[in-house]
C-alpha cells in the first residue's frame, strides 16, 4: 500500500487520516524505501531532477504523507500510487506546460505518469523552475 493512497483516503475522512499518522514516513528517504520497484526508481529520478534545480535554501519534507520540496512555500509534491506515479506542480504550472504534457493524464494540479512512460526529467526541471519563480513573485508582493 502506498503512503500517498493513505493521504488520499485521509482527505476523504479525518478519522482515517488520524489513525494513519503513526505510519507516515518521517522523511523522503523513508517514504521512498517503502515504495516498491519500479516506482521507487522512477520517483528517485524525479527527486534528483528537482534537487538539480532548486536553490540552496530549498528543503525536502513530507506533507500530506507525500514527499514535497519547499522554497518560499511548497514547490511540488510527488508520490507513488498502485498504478501510476504523480507530480503535483499546481494548476498554473500544468497550464504553462500543457503542450509538453500532451500524452500524460493531467487534472487541475496533478500529472499522472507510469513507470514505463515516466515524466521527462528535463520537463520536471522546467516546471520546478517555473514554480520557484511563482513563489518568489508571491513572496515579493
Amino acid at each position: 500500500m502506498f503512503l500517498a493512497w493513505k493521504a488520499w483516503i485521509g482527505s476523504r475522512g479525518m478519522k482515517k487520516a488520524k489513525s494513519n499518522r503513526k505510519t507516515l514516513p518521517k522523511n523522503v528517504n523513508e517514504y521512498l524505501a517503502r515504495v516498491p520497484e519500479p516506482a521507487r526508481s522512477t520517483l528517485q529520478k524525479i527527486r534528483v531532477a528537482i534537487q538539480s534545480v532548486v536553490p540552496p535554501g530549498a528543503t525536502e519534507t513530507i506533507s500530506y504523507g507525500m514527499p514535497a520540496f519547499k522554497y518560499k512555500g511548497i514547490l511540488v509534491y510527488f508520490a507513488a500510487f498502485s498504478n501510476h506515479c504523480s507530480l503535483f506542480p499546481t494548476a498554473l504550472a500544468i497550464e504553462q506546460f500543457k503542450n509538453e504534457l500532451k500524452g500524460f493524464q493531467t487534472s487541475k494540479g496533478t500529472i499522472q505518469f507510469t513507470t514505463d512512460k515516466p515524466l521527462p526529467t528535463s520537463l520536471v526541471g522546467k516546471m520546478v523552475k517555473a514554480r520557484i519563480a511563482q513563489n518568489e513573485r508571491k513572496a515579493r508582493s
